[in-house]
Order: structure tokens, then sequence, then C-alpha cells
């Protein structure tokens, strides 16, 4: 490992909710670690399963101090971020990397992404899928149109390194002057788009790169469309109304600093909204009178938050 950077310094930052199996999986590979970070915050979605009980388990074995915090209601996956990166902010952490309960870290994990940190301040590892494959995720955003680029190029050269301008919360690993000048994530989004708009907002301040490294794997199996390097994951009648809702979010976000284009925004409305009715027919092979219902439910609540003038997005922490 680089000696510039200590892994004392990181936390690694857990969201979960009603998942303990997974959580407990998750856990016990960061004990397995040969480098551990410095702590590890659980932020729990109010779950009504016994993982107070799991995490307790893990208090005198996991190798490194544990840090659980029970939310007093299920704040979604957004909530429970913004809460885990206020967490490890406040304890002092100076790496915070942000995962999920439905993967596991690789046992030389951190000290692949220590590698780079010395060089970077905002960094997405790769991960392998459910069934080892390698998990390609869409690392470049379209601002213009506020959508994901399906065609950035898969494979890496020899830098082992590519320029991203989104993220992911399954795996960014950010430091803690990026967070002090972006402020916490938007807990107003629930689930959906919001890392997409913290990675973009990251972008601004620094260059983010997602890296050549295989860092988790996932461990929870989900219905796809296997379309050779990229895949199309099933989805919910509840993520569907919060795609199509939280680009009335994505608006503001982009308007506050001047990238806000209201035709190209729409077409991007548009292609997301496609795009779900694909992913209910080609993944899920059932378009259901619900999910095309969330679709249009969510469309019209955006339009409604996009046109609330009192919206004020996230301040800087500093």
């Amino acid at each position: 490992m680089n000696e510039t950077f200590d892994p004392a310094t990181a936390t690694i930052a857990i969201v979960t909710f009603n998942r303990s199996s997974l959580l407990a999986r998750l856990l016990s590979s960061i004990g397995e670690m040969d480098v551990k970070p410095g702590r590890v915050v659980v932020i729990d979605n109010a779950s009504a399963d016994d993982t107070t009980d799991v995490v307790a388990g893990f208090q005198d074995r996991i190798g490194t101090e544990l840090v659980y915090r029970r939310l007093a209601e299920n704040t979604g996956g957004a909530g429970g971020f913004s809460e885990g990166m206020r967490t490890a902010y406040e304890l002092g952490s100076e790496w915070i990397w942000l995962m999920d309960d439905d993967v596991e870290v690789l046992p030389d994990g951190l000290t692949r992404m220590g590698a780079w940190a010395p060089k970077f301040k905002s960094i997405q590892g790769r991960r392998y899928d459910y069934d080892g494959s390698e998990f390609y995720w869409q690392y470049r955003v379209s601002v213009p149109l506020g959508i994901p680029i399906p065609f950035a190029p898969a494979d890496f050269d020899s830098r082992g390194y590519r320029p991203m301008n989104s993220g992911c919360f399954e795996g960014m690993f950010i430091h803690r002057s990026i967070v002090e000048k972006i402020g916490l994530p938007d807990p107003r989004f629930f689930i959906y788009w919001d890392d997409t708009i913290y990675g973009w907002l990251a972008s601004l301040h620094t260059r983010s790169v997602i890296v050549n490294e295989f860092v988790l794997r996932r461990t929870r199996g989900i219905k796809q469309w296997d379309m050779g390097k990229r895949h199309l994951n099933a989805s919910s009648d509840r993520y569907r109304y919060y795609i199509m809702r939280n680009r009335g979010i994505m608006k503001h976000y982009y308007a506050a600093h001047g990238k806000y284009n209201p035709v190209y925004f729409r077409l991007g409305t548009a292609a997301t909204f496609a795009k779900e009715i694909i992913r209910i027919a080609a993944v899920e092979r059932k378009i259901t009178r619900q999910g095309v219902k969330n679709l249009f439910s969510g469309m019209r609540d955006g339009r409604r938050i996009a046109r609330d003038r009192s919206f004020q997005v996230m301040q800087p922490l500093v």
C-alpha cells in the first residue's frame, strides 16, 4: 500500500434494511480483510428483523471499531447514505467508503483502493456480480439529458482508470475534502438518482475516476437481461415511481449549476420512461397496470417538484 494512505483514516459506511443475513456476510468479509479501515458505520433504516442483534454479535470480532446507528424510520437508501456520510464525517474520517448490505468486500479491497487515494479524491472500484461475472456500471452521464451513457467504454487502457462524472453508493470511495465542498447526499431522493447526482457534484470539484480494481462482490442475485458486458436488472413498482419522480429533484441540481436545458432534459425523461417500459417487458416479462401507473405518477410528482421555486439544493459543509 502507498505509505501516504493510512487505512485507519478510512470508514466503511453501510446502509441496511431488513437484510440481516446479507449484512452479516458483509461484516464477516470486513473481518477477513488483510487491511481494515479505522471504523465501520452501520446505518439501520429501522429494520424489523434481528439487525440490531447481528451487529451486536460483531462488536468484538470484526477487528475494528463498529458504530451502529438505528434510524427512527426508513429513510430509503438516500437517507441512509446521507446519515452514514454525516456520521463518518463527524467522526473525523478522511476517507468514506459507502456500500449497501448486499455486497461483500474482497480481502485486499481497501489495499487496492488506498493505492489510488494519493492521486484521486473520488474513486469508484469495480464489482463482481452475484454469479462471479464482471459487473458493468455506467460511469458516464449525459448531463443535458440527465441519463447514463450506455455505450461508455467498458475496457481500461494502461492508465488503469477512466474519468467519470457519476457515482454509485455501492462502492463510492470519497475524501472528506470533497464532502465538505458538496455537502451530504440529499435524503429527499429516498431511492434512485441520489448517487448519480452526488457523483456528478463531486466531479465538478475533483477528477473523479473508476479504477480497474475489483474490490466488491454482490451477494444477492437479481433477475436481469444479459446483454454481454452490460445487463439490465429487474426493478420494482416502487423504484419505478422514484425513477421518474426524482427527475424533478435532478432538475434543481442541474439548474443550480447552470446546466439545465429544458428541451434536452425532457428528452432524457422520455428516454428514462421508455427504458423502464423495456425493463418491464424484457426483464420482468410482464407489463402490469401498477407498474405503468407508478411511472406516470412519478412523472407527475416530478413535474410538481421541478416547478417548486422554494426547493433548495444541499449546501456545502464548510
